[in-house]
């Protein structure tokens, strides 16, 4: 299969640290595509449904999950409640023409099943990674921790997003450490609506296609 876009995977350091918004953001910047390959719960609310709406893209394409589990929970506990085991190998890249932003669920080590985990999906894909960063007590390890995961692999790191309220000193000892330079700030959002993320889009949108060159 032949692959004319480009394509960017977006995980964070853990669960809740706003993957699908800064997905959101880089769909409506960059005017490209979306896929997640597992959503865990929340079906009538999906997180393709929220990028969808929160972009504001009408003609761009949302390809449906290969998996889509009734459970909020890992991949592969959701999966075994239902009496389904998650196979590596059906997760197909979709093609299309314009970027492609792939989201993840939770951190790199979320299990799909009783071998595999994002991480080797990721490599599996051989793209690059834009991972997300929120400060609470324990982001530094967790961030760090993830960054020496990717690089473990020789998964390029598209950009270090820290999203949320910003945190000088915290972002500063792990850029210092990590050496990553390509970074994002996005700063906490009071309401998350489609005009929020088009106004961040336009903020940061010459980053953002800097950073993904």
């Amino acid at each position: 299969m032949k692959l004319s876009g480009k394509q960017i995977f977006v995980t964070g350091i853990g669960t809740e640290v706003g993957k699908t918004v800064i997905s959101a953001i880089l769909v409506r910047a960059l005017q490209a595509d979306y896929w997640k390959p597992v959503q865990a719960g929340d079906l009538a609310w999906t997180d393709t449904d929220k990028v969808k709406h929160w972009s504001g893209l009408k003609e761009n394409t949302f390809f449906p999950e290969t998996y889509r589990l009734l459970h909020p929970m890992s991949p592969h506990a959701a999966a075994d409640k239902e009496d389904i085991l998650i196979n590596r190998n059906d997760f197909q890249m979709p093609e299309t023409n314009r970027t492609l932003i792939v989201e993840g669920a939770g951190g790199l080590y979320v299990p799909l099943n009783q071998q595999d985990t994002i991480l080797d999906l990721i490599q599996d894909f051989h793209i690059p990674v834009v991972l997300v960063s929120r400060h609470y007590l324990g982001s530094i390890n967790h961030t760090l921790l993830s960054i020496a995961a990717l690089k473990e692999r020789n998964i390029p790191i598209a950009a270090l997003v820290f999203n949320g309220d910003p945190n000088p000193a915290t972002e500063q000892i792990i850029v210092q450490m990590s050496g990553i330079e390509r970074l994002l700030h996005v700063g906490e959002l009071p309401e998350i609506t489609p005009e929020a993320v088009a106004e961040q889009a336009v903020k940061h949108g010459h980053i953002i296609r800097k950073l993904l060159e």
